[in-house]
């Protein structure tokens, strides 16, 4: 996945009239382009993705906030902007492919409790990139450290 797809997209989109597709794929192409600004040079397929991941993101945590908030028509908007972001992904792991990596990077680092967390977060992270988010890697590999 590359910006000229998603450039290719948000014609389509266009075309179609499709008003929130249109209106977050903008986003998200600015947020690539503030992105490249800032590194001064063209972002990399992987890097392009960790944009998609953290806009992912972004619209996870305002998903719990506005639900706390009761705002039900906000909530509908994000999740819908977040599939939309989503499609964009390589195809997220599932807990127990996610459960099997954490298993085999704990024998790999030799990790015997919580203390050694730190390295087994740091050698199993970028194995997950972009396919699984932090958090759920965090709660399986404390879950299973302790």
């Amino acid at each position: 996945m590359n910006k000229q797809n998603i450039q290719k997209d948000l014609k389509q989109a266009l075309k179609e009239g499709e008003k929130l597709k249109v209106s977050t794929l903008r986003m998200l192409l600015s947020a690539i382009n503030n992105e490249e600004k800032e590194k001064q040079e063209e972002l990399t397929e992987e890097e392009i993705q960790e944009v998609v991941s953290s806009e992912v993101k972004n619209r996870r945590e305002s998903i719990e906030k506005f639900e706390e908030g009761g705002r039900e028509e906000k909530v509908k908007k994000e999740k819908k902007e977040m599939k939309i972001l989503k499609e964009y992904l390589p195809e997220q792991l599932s807990d127990e492919e996610i459960k099997e990596l954490v298993e085999e990077t704990i024998d790999e680092v030799d990790a015997e409790g919580m203390q050694d967390m730190g390295k087994v977060m740091g050698k199993i992270m970028p194995k997950v990139k972009g396919k699984a988010p932090g958090e759920k890697v965090n709660q399986i590999v404390k879950k299973l450290l302790s």
